[in-house]
């Protein structure tokens, strides 16, 4: 990595922001059946309790990450994404670390999140784990489901 990474609030009105999240919902449509995919498209990003942030080496996308309130206390880790041409430079890994100092400063106590089960989704959770995230039952409105793993962490 030559630039650091800039990451900053995101208004959801960019193309190239609209074409890194097309790309998350076409990836979780790969991967997942249609009932085990909780990515949110545009329209449900900009709802009130959402906050999304993107990442950017110079005017180039790296990549995105919100954070959803589920309650005073609690809030959930929503649509994670790297740019393929920017996976593995530490991106999605900065992108986390940001939200997880957020999260503390806004004083929510448990940050939670829902991921596949399937092995294309093994970095992602390692990425999770090596961030202090760990199993957890279905929180919020979310049910078992074989295509899905919950972690949540303490702040």
């Amino acid at each position: 990595m030559t630039a650091e990474l800039q990451i900053r609030l995101d208004p959801l009105s960019g193309p190239e922001i609209a074409g890194l999240l097309q790309e998350h919902l076409d990836d979780m449509a790969r991967h997942s059946p249609p009932e085990s995919i909780h990515a949110l498209d545009l329209a449900r990003l900009r709802a009130p309790g959402v906050t999304f942030w993107s990442g950017w080496f110079g005017d180039e996308l790296a990549g995105c990450i919100a954070l959803k309130e589920l309650d005073p206390l609690r809030a959930e880790l929503k649509s994670m994404r790297t740019s393929a041409r920017h996976l593995r430079k530490g991106v999605a890994a900065a992108l986390l670390a940001h939200v997880l100092e957020e999260a503390r400063r806004r004083g929510y106590r448990r940050l939670s999140l829902e991921t596949g089960s399937m092995a294309a989704f093994a970095p992602a959770r390692a990425l999770y784990a090596r961030h202090g995230f760990g199993p957890c039952a279905p929180f919020g409105d979310y049910r078992q489901d074989p295509h899905s793993v919950f972690m949540s962490r303490t702040l």
